[in-house]
């Protein structure tokens, strides 16, 4: 038995999650008739983090509307930028987006990232409890409806991954001021604070340094330092 057929149009934006003929325009979809929107929305492989609004004849639904016969469903993008209500700004990468997370905690941005993979369920329970936004490649993980919130990643490079996450939410950026190897706050220190960690030139040509008030690791303007200034003097330009 067939249920109704609604005629469903995807944003231009989403179009990447769901199959080629259904890409363009509003086409028509076979529903079974209780299954609530959001859900046909997920099952054609869009995630609902990424849906800022369902339209059902011109008219705003939740996501647990159960469309009938004859409806015109328009799904449309999250807006930009994005608010998260509830909770300071925070987020929560899962143990591909490694890159990313240097860069947004180098950047200030409270940012946690698991180097192991823990389980989506383990993740899932991390973002609630936490109140982080979960950013993620995984359209399993964004399904989840025990997250405090979520997002996909939609690049694998990590310059236009940074540059999406920062174009999307508008975190406040506080550049040199938490550590990337564990997302703790740094604070000034002595040569002598942190001279078990110096080595040869290091202890001879540095006297300026930072350390990790969780895990102890010093900072200073090594051999990388102007590939991070670039980076963050680029984010500054486009999104402070």
């Amino acid at each position: 038995m067939t249920g109704p057929e609604i005629h469903l149009e995807v944003a231009p934006e989403l179009a990447l999650f769901v199959p080629h003929g259904r890409r363009v325009g509003a086409t028509a979809l076979t529903t079974d008739g209780v299954s609530s929107l959001g859900h046909v929305v997920e099952s054609l492989g869009v995630p609902l983090t990424e849906v800022g609004t369902l339209e059902v004849n011109g008219r705003e639904v939740p996501a647990s509307y159960v469309a009938g016969a004859g409806d015109a469903v328009r799904v449309r993008a999250v807006e930009r930028p994005q608010r998260v209500p509830g909770a300071p700004l925070s987020f929560l990468l899962d143990v591909h987006l490694g890159t990313l997370a240097r860069r947004l905690r180098l950047l200030g941005v409270d940012t946690a990232y698991e180097s192991m993979d823990i389980g989506d369920p383990a993740l899932a329970a991390r973002s609630a409890a936490e109140k982080r936004v979960m950013l993620s490649r995984d359209r399993g993980l964004l399904r989840r409806r025990e997250l405090f919130a979520g997002a996909y990643v939609y690049s694998t490079r990590p310059e236009d991954q940074l540059r999406d996450v920062l174009e999307r939410f508008r975190p406040e950026l506080r550049p040199w001021t938490r550590c990337t190897a564990c997302n703790g706050l740094l604070r000034e220190a002595t040569k002598e604070e942190v001279a078990d960690q110096l080595h040869g030139g290091t202890q001879r040509s540095y006297d300026v340094f930072a350390q990790c008030q969780e895990c102890g690791r010093a900072y200073w303007k090594g051999a990388h330092h102007e590939q991070l200034v670039a980076i963050v003097e680029r984010a500054l330009t486009e999104f402070a």
